[in-house]
C-alpha cells in the first residue's frame, strides 16, 4: 500500500538524493553497502542482541532508499541497477529470517519454522508475481498494487527486533502477520495480473 503512495514522498526523497548525491558514491554502491549492513545485523540476531540488530537492520533499510532516490537526483537510474536493486532487496529480507531460524521462538498454532518459510515465500513470490507478469506480457507497467509490499515488510521486520528486545515470546506474531499477508499479496497480484487484458490482446 506504501509503494502505491510514492508520490507524497517525492519531496522528501528528493532532499534526501540532494544530499547523499554530494558524496562520491554511486547509488549501486549504496545498494550494495546495503548487503553489509543487513550481515551485520544478522550477525547480532543470531547471539540475540537485538538492538544492535535493529540498527543496522534500518540502516540498511535506509540505504535502500538513499540509491534510488541518489539516481533519481542524479539522473542515473539505469536498468541494470533497477535489476541490483531488486536482487539485493531479496537478500536483505532473506538473510534477516533467516536469522531468526537461530532464535528460541515460540509457536503460533504451526512451529515458527513453518511462518519463517511462509514468510519468506510470500515475500519472494510477492516480487515475483510482479516480474513475471510483466515478462510474460500480461502488464505493460509494473504492478505495484497489493496489501503488502516492501516497505510494510520491512516495517514488520523491524517490528520483529524491536519486540526481541522486550521479550523473544513476542516476536512470533509480527512474523506470523508478515507470512500471512505477504502470501494475500502474492495471490492478489496473481490474481490482477490474470485479470488484466494481456499487452497483446490490448
Amino acid at each position: 500500500m506504501l509503494s502505491e503512495k510514492r508520490d507524497k514522498f517525492k519531496g522528501l526523497s528528493q532532499k534526501i538524493g540532494h544530499f547523499f548525491s554530494k558524496f562520491r558514491v554511486s547509488p549501486n554502491q549504496y545498494t550494495l553497502t546495503s548487503l553489509i549492513f543487513v550481515i551485520a545485523s544478522f550477525f547480532f540476531l543470531i547471539r540475540a542482541n537485538f538492538i544492535w540488530a535493529l540498527i543496522f537492520f534500518l540502516i540498511s533499510a535506509f540505504l535502500d532508499f538513499i540509491d534510488g532516490a541518489v539516481a533519481k537526483f542524479s539522473q542515473k537510474e539505469t536498468k541494470k541497477g533497477a535489476y541490483l536493486d531488486t536482487i539485493c532487496d531479496r537478500y536483505v529480507e532473506g538473510i534477516i529470517l533467516l536469522g531468526f531460524l537461530f532464535l528460541p521462538l515460540s509457536s503460533f498454532l504451526l512451529p515458527a519454522e513453518t511462518w519463517i518459510f511462509l514468510a519468506l515465500f510470500g515475500g519472494f513470490l510477492t516480487t515475483y508475481a510482479k516480474a513475471a507478469a510483466k515478462e510474460k506480457e500480461l502488464m505493460s507497467k509494473e504492478l505495484k498494487k497489493g496489501l503488502f509490499g516492501r516497505p510494510e515488510r520491512i516495517i514488520l521486520l523491524s517490528l520483529v527486533l524491536f519486540l526481541g528486545a522486550l521479550n523473544v515470546s513476542w516476536m512470533i506474531y509480527p512474523i506470523v502477520i508478515l507470512a500471512v499477508f505477504s502470501n494475500l499479496t502474492a495471490l492478489q497480484r496473481i490474481l490482477l495480473s490474470l485479470s488484466h487484458p494481456s499487452v497483446s490482446e490490448g
